[in-house]
Formats: structure tokens, sequence, C-alpha cells
């Protein structure tokens, strides 16, 4: 059930029930993080590995040191600077916080979100909201309450429709060694602005095994229909010149009888543009039985690099 009833979303997760909620990023999948039943639900109904931990949203910047037991100097520059926003911190996490949400690490990742339906949630709730984004595991993320529906309508009692998501791609994820700040994953606030503020950062977005958090995994983000990133989608069409052909690519139109459908993230040359279209765009190519989707390369700065490596991981085989 689409619904904008804020008030019922919360009596449902009161109820140790899963709500889709939206978020400036994607729609999350949330749950009380004091609820063992939620949490394992949560786990259940995107089918996800439970070695992959979940990012825990609070509504002020404040409750951070209620699951914390240290705050780097540093993270407190990146809350002042970036909460509420699309950053998630990582920091050792006090015993309040379930071993199930943070895949029995020591650690937990925190974030304040930047919707305001989800903010006047949060603060009607006594209780964080545990909240991967609301899609199976490994497939595109939803940017939407219809891609939500699509994905889980029948499974989850009610998605709180906020709209389409403004930032369109998941939240940065910084966490420490001591110190020494590690960027985990790529996201909707470049590494020149989290550098800008704090130095230097280390970058570590690729662990199979034991990932320290979400979006770590080599293939994630994926269409079901074969995709390819490549540095000349011109080149590329004519070389699978025998298949249905979709591409998405960053700026300009390509003319080529080959192409059945095409995405074209921003015509202003945008990249924060491109970032907010990018898993919409996905999701048509999607539907339109393809035999393949081609990608295009995108700047390797800003958020051009965050858009390359969700294409990268989306072509992984």
């Amino acid at each position: 059930m689409i619904s904008k009833d804020i008030v019922q979303a919360a009596h449902l997760l009161e109820n140790n029930e899963v709500v889709a909620i939206p978020t400036e990023t994607v729609y999350g999948l949330a749950g009380n993080i004091y609820s063992e039943s939620a949490i394992k639900k949560i786990y259940e109904i995107k089918g996800r590995p439970s070695n992959n931990p979940l990012i825990v949203h609070v509504g002020s910047k404040d409750a951070v040191f209620n699951l914390a037991t240290y705050v780097p100097n540093k993270a407190k520059v990146l809350i002042d600077k970036f909460w509420p926003g699309p950053l998630t911190l990582v920091l050792p996490k006090k015993e309040i916080i379930s071993n199930l949400i943070s895949s029995g690490k020591d650690t937990v990742a925190i974030r304040m979100p930047n919707h305001p339906e989800t903010l006047k949630l949060l603060q009607l709730l006594p209780f964080p909201l545990a909240a991967p984004s609301a899609n199976p595991f490994g497939s595109i993320s939803p940017t939407s309450a219809v891609h939500v529906a699509n994905y889980f309508e029948n499974a989850i009692p009610m998605i709180l429709d906020g709209g389409d998501c403004k930032n369109g791609i998941e939240s940065t994820i910084i966490g420490f060694n001591g110190e020494i700040p590690i960027l985990y994953r790529l996201g909707s606030i470049s590494v020149e602005a989290i550098e800008n503020e704090i130095g230097s950062i280390n970058i570590h977005t690729i662990e199979e095994k034991s990932p320290n958090a979400p979006g770590m995994m080599l293939k994630h983000y994926s269409p079901k229909t074969p995709t390819v990133l490549v540095p000349n989608v011109i080149d590329a069409v004519d070389y699978h010149k025998d298949k249905k052909i979709g591409i998405l690519v960053f700026d300009s139109k390509i003319n080529n009888p080959l192409v059945v459908h095409q995405e074209v993230l921003s015509t202003t040359s945008n990249l924060e543009e491109a970032a907010s279209n990018l898993y919409a765009a996905m999701h048509r190519l999607d539907k339109l039985n393809l035999d393949i989707i081609i990608t295009e390369q995108f700047p390797e700065n800003n958020l051009g690099r965050a858009i390359n490596d969700r294409l990268k991981r989306a072509s992984q085989k």
C-alpha cells in the first residue's frame, strides 16, 4: 500500500512491522532498531546476506552519541557540515546496537537523512530506524514509491510516499581507523567535498567476505538485463549490432538505428542531475526486454566517480 500517512507508518513501525520510507538518496526498508523480529524481517524480505550490515537512521545530530561509544573529531566536523544529508558514518557501537544490525562487528553505520517526511517520522518515533535500500539484494535501488511497490507490494504493509528521491544514489560512507578516515562507499557527497572538510582520506570500497558497510560487494545495483560499462558507446553498439540494445549515456544522444531505446541522464552535463536520474533510467531500461544495456563511462571526478562505481558493480557478471 502506497500512502502519505506518517502516523500510520509510525504505528506500524511501533508494532515491529517493516515499512518502506523515502530518503533523499533512495527508498529504504525500515524497522525499529530495537526489534529483533523487525530486523530479521528486513533481511528476509530483501534476501540480504547476514554479513552485510544495515544503516541506522536518526532524527537528530545528537542521536549519534546515544549509539556510538566514540565519535572522532573529524566525524564531528562531517556531522556539522553534512547532516542531515547523504553521509553515513561507521563508528564504534554501544551494546544497545544488535549484532544483527552490525553483522557481528563492533561498529555501527549511522546517518541523519535529509528528507522532510522521514525526519518527521523519525521525530515521531521513540527509536531510530534501520533501513537498507528497499530492493531485493543486489538489484537496482528504488528512487520512487512505485519502484518499491514493483519489488515488494505484497511483502510489506506500507510504502510511505515521499516523491522521487532528490539525490538518486546512496549515501557516501566514511569509517575510521582510530582518527584516520576511510571511505567505504562512494555516494552522493563527493570525495572532493569530504576532503575539503577533513583532508585526505583512504579509500577501500570493495570487500566481499566481511564488508564494514553496505555497498561494498563487487556485484550490486544490477539490472536483470546484461549490462556493460564502456568508454566508447558508439563502438560498443557496433560490436553488439546483432542484439536488441539499450544505452545509458551522460549528456549526448546517439543517433544510431541499432539502438532500441536510450536514456540521457543530463543534457546540461550536470553530474548531480545525472546521479539523480541514474536508477530511474536503469529501471526503465530493464523493463524493455533488451538483450543488453550499454552504459557510458562518466568523468572520473566529483559525482562521476560514484556513478561509475554503481555502473561497474551493475555490469559485473
